[in-house]
Order: structure tokens, then C-alpha cells, then sequence
């Protein structure tokens, strides 16, 4: 449940990052896979790094907004690393 979370919040991080920096902007499909893939990835960085909400269960209201923030970051964060090496090729 925490990786589908993640996922959908990396989605989303990745579409926003795009509406965001629209020279960077992959288009809505591409904003939306690599934010996913993004997504994937942060969350289960800050999950191995320890910033988890140190309760029982990681679907508790603090472990689901930690889940949201990873991915929707993670999902922004690579989607805009994309659109730069996207955008530094493409001048060449």
C-alpha cells in the first residue's frame, strides 16, 4: 500500500513539476511515467534513510502524508532532472 502511494504521489509531483517549469515539461505521459518512477524511488529513500512516522503502522495519518511527501518530491525532482538533460541535448 505504501508503493502505491508513493506511485501515485510521484505521479502527481511529476505533472505539477511540469506544469511548473514548462521549459522543462516532458508532456503529460512522460511527466507522469518518470514521476512515477520518481515517485518509486524517493519515497523508498526517505523509508531507508529512517524518516518514517515512527509508529506501528506505516498507514497511520503521519506514515501516509510521509509517503505523499516522498513521492510527490521524489516524482518532481526527477522529472525535472529529465527535462534538463532533455532540454541541454536537444540545444545540440
Amino acid at each position: 500500500m505504501e508503493l502505491l502511494i508513493q506511485l501515485i504521489s510521484g505521479a502527481l509531483g511529476g505533472n505539477l513539476a511540469g506544469s511548473l517549469l514548462k521549459k522543462l515539461s516532458l508532456g503529460t505521459v512522460l511527466n507522469s511515467i518518470v514521476g512515477i518512477l520518481g515517485g518509486g524511488l524517493g519515497g523508498q529513500i526517505l523509508n531507508s534513510l529512517g524518516a518514517s512516522s515512527g509508529g506501528a503502522s506505516s498507514l497511520d495519518l503521519a506514515g501516509i502524508i510521509y509517503n505523499i511527501l516522498g513521492g510527490g518530491v521524489g516524482g518532481g525532482v526527477v522529472m525535472a532532472v529529465i527535462g534538463l538533460i532533455k532540454s541541454l541535448f536537444a540545444k545540440k
